[in-house]
């Protein structure tokens, strides 16, 4: 079994930074390609970044490219999201996600591809 925590999340001002981690526990961290998705209240949960297991590959979602990155540190067990220029509308609800993946640069990019996730962090960024 896979257990992932997020942590990093609160609350910012528009215009400012957060940078949210995922630590992965129960396999071996460097199997797995992982994503990051959020949920805000009332929406369903909308994909914002994947990194392969190697980390060769990125990609994310048209509305954060640009102000987020995606990394990851197979050493630490750890994946992270950087978000940078943060707007109102990134308040929600941030899950990671971890998939089993056979192809080192492999990414997923919908919610149902992947079998573990966290708990989630909020973040509310304030207008």
């Amino acid at each position: 079994q896979v257990q992932l925590v997020e942590s990093g999340g609160g609350l910012v001002q528009a215009g400012g930074s957060l940078r949210l981690s995922c630590a992965v526990s129960g396999r071996t961290f460097s199997n797995y390609a992982m994503g990051w998705f959020r949920q805000a209240s009332g929406e369903e949960r909308e994909f914002v970044a994947t990194i392969s297991r190697g980390g060769d590959s990125t990609h994310y979602a048209g509305s954060v490219k640009g102000r987020f990155t995606i990394s990851r540190d197979n050493a630490k067990n750890t994946v992270y999201l950087q978000m940078n220029s943060l707007k109102p509308e990134d308040t929600a609800v941030y899950y990671c996600a971890a998939e089993l993946s056979t192809y080192i640069s492999a990414t997923y990019y919908a919610p149902y591809e992947y079998d573990y996730w966290g708990q989630g962090t909020h973040v509310t960024v304030s207008s």
